[in-house]
């Protein structure tokens, strides 16, 4: 990959900072990337251990979510917003942000480009830090998150990126066990039942095989889709998962998405800017002016 030396400086910086503040993340499974894998590939993976909840720390010991029962409440409020200020690059983005949302909710949240519909998602798993105001997802206050939090917080959100972010060097099964053996699962069983099952309810049981550039666009998204349901998140937070796509291929996926939401409870969030998706939802917010607005 080229890159001049003063982008690679910029580039690594940028890490170094993220890492220093996510440490007890992703520090051994980067520097063995950094220096055994494509620079590209490498990028990827710390991306995907900071947004999955990687314990790599040897003393780091994290519950297996996906073997918990879960005791959720019907019309409980898994994310409440209230006056929330979001900063980003020390500038305001949004402001007296005023939202909840209850489980096994579905809600559409729409806005231009550049309205901060992806930094509100962002402050949900605390990437970007809430400024001012109350801030709860599940039973995390992100007012003041300290660090050691940000990991349980983020093993219960599964994260679904518009551009994909698989390990190009791995099977669709060795990527989703990179997920699993970061965030601490053991026993070679377990994971191996866990890939089957959720490749198995996104439609791609015999794919396992299979590396990311034999696949199209649509399968790779319900690969990343898998990924997200790994660790049995309570929310999942998809942001624009269609952009990339062509209107069919964006509407199964969609449908797919809808699909986990009715049959099994899960709670979604999903940015787009597609009107025509959006009508379909519980509810739709929409982002003008920095500010969120409920629509009719």
């Amino acid at each position: 990959m080229a890159l001049n030396y003063n982008a690679n400086i910029r580039v690594i910086f940028h890490f170094k900072v993220k890492l220093e503040y996510f440490y007890h993340m992703a520090s051994l499974e980067f520097w063995r990337y950094w220096n055994t894998m494509q620079f590209q590939v490498g990028m990827a993976a710390v991306k995907i251990l900071l947004i999955c909840g990687a314990a790599s720390l040897n003393w780091l010991r994290w519950p297996n979510f996906a073997s918990l029962t879960r005791h959720s409440i019907k019309n409980m409020s898994i994310v409440q917003y209230k006056d929330v200020e979001i900063l980003r690059d020390e500038l305001v983005v949004l402001k007296h942000v005023d939202f909840s949302l209850s489980e096994g909710e579905f809600v559409y949240l729409i806005g231009k480009v550049g309205s901060g519909k992806s930094s509100l998602l962002k402050s949900m798993y605390a990437e970007i830090p809430v400024f001012t105001g109350e801030a709860r997802v599940m039973d995390f206050d992100l007012v003041g998150i300290k660090r050691k939090d940000v990991p349980m917080l983020r093993r219960q959100i599964g994260i679904v990126f518009q551009d994909f972010q698989l390990l190009t060097d791995r099977t669709v099964f060795q990527n989703l066990k990179f997920v699993l053996d970061a965030t601490g699962w053991k026993n070679n069983d377990e994971k191996e039942e866990r890939i089957e099952h959720v490749l198995g309810r996104v439609g791609m049981a015999n794919k396992s095989y299979k590396m990311p550039h034999e696949l199209s666009g649509g399968e790779q998204q319900r690969i990343v889709i898998a990924r997200a349901l790994l660790n049995n998140p309570r929310l999942i937070l998809a942001d624009e998962p269609t952009g990339n796509l062509d209107r069919q291929t964006g509407d199964k996926i969609a449908d797919l998405l809808f699909s986990l939401n009715r049959e099994h409870g899960t709670t979604l969030i999903m940015v787009t800017h597609d009107l025509q998706l959006a009508a379909r939802c519980d509810r739709c917010l929409r982002l003008v002016n920095g500010q969120l607005q409920e629509e009719a």
